[in-house]
């Protein structure tokens, strides 16, 4: 139980990656989603 501090300062940090690689990947695929949608525009036209 002493190294109660460590074990919640380990799952802090390892969420924090988690929740920034999310939030990496979600702005990504905006962004694909955006060229994507950009070339159905111009195929169409």
């Amino acid at each position: 139980m002493e190294n109660l501090g460590y074990l919640l300062a380990a799952y802090t940090v390892i969420w924090a990656v988690v929740f920034g690689y999310i939030l990496y990947v979600q702005r990504k695929q905006r962004r694909l989603q955006r060229q994507i949608d950009m070339l159905k525009e111009s195929a169409d036209k």
